[in-house]
């Protein structure tokens, strides 16, 4: 039932095991990799545990559309190289056989030293419910002709998983899934807690007032966006910033 989609760029260190682990998990279903021009052995890696890999544009909305361009199942899984879940693939089609929403999400819990990462999840879990906005390390769950027939994700360079959360919510409530993924703290670990809890809730609002993804991107990273125009903005976006 599921293709899990994964875009990677220099994610050497941690693929292995998310990969080993996803089939492990789901040995019968479809997992495919994208690779956005990683300088590391992403790539490799990827082509000894996955069943297709793709190289394409440097950019997780690119790549995740390749992705679902090559996938066959009826569900697509658009998950983070650093996130693992913490079910099977009996468990999972279960939680899918009982709702009846064409996409939705995990829940999510972070794993790192600072002692502040049960918080945020814990208020990125509540206010996902809440707004039927989830994030990337939440799993994104979509059913592939629903995606498709929706344009997939907006190519923007940040915020493509808030973007395509505010579209699909106008047309069908999400299911939020019993299950639970476990996603790496370390951007909180590295880049210090209350700093990058300010940070995303700064990005947030800036993005609701109409500020652009490129924009926000160069803020975040410090540096300009290679291959998406900085004034990107999908027609969704300029009509749903609530």
């Amino acid at each position: 039932m599921f293709s899990f989609v994964l875009p990677v760029l220099n994610e050497e260190s941690g693929l292995v095991t998310a990969l080993v682990e996803l089939r492990r998990r789901f040995p019968d279903s479809e997992l495919i990799v994208v690779d956005g021009g990683s300088t590391d052995r992403s790539a490799t890696i990827a082509l000894t545990h996955s069943d297709f890999v793709l190289s394409g544009e440097r950019g997780r909305a690119k790549q995740m559309n390749l992705g679902a361009s090559k996938a066959s199942r009826e569900w697509l899984c658009f998950l983070h190289a650093d996130t693992i879940p913490q079910f099977d693939g009996a468990q999972l089609a279960s939680a899918v056989s009982l709702q009846t929403k064409p996409w939705g999400f995990c829940r999510v819990q972070l794993s790192g030293v600072s002692r502040l990462l049960p918080m945020v999840a814990w208020f990125m879990n509540k206010r996902s419910k809440l707004t039927s906005v989830a994030t990337g390390d939440q799993m994104l769950l979509i059913e592939r002709e629903f995606f498709q027939r929706n344009n997939g994700f907006a190519t923007v360079p940040l915020m493509e998983d808030i973007e395509i959360c505010k579209r699909l919510r106008t047309l069908a409530k999400p299911a939020v899934l019993p299950l639970m993924v476990v996603s790496s703290g370390r951007r909180w670990d590295q880049r210090g807690a209350l700093r990058t809890i300010l940070e995303m809730w700064s990005l947030r609002l800036a993005y609701w007032l109409g500020v652009s993804p490129g924009r926000l991107w160069e803020v975040y990273y410090g540096s300009g966006f290679s291959g998406s125009s900085k004034n990107t903005v999908s027609d969704a976006e300029k009509a749903d910033k609530s």
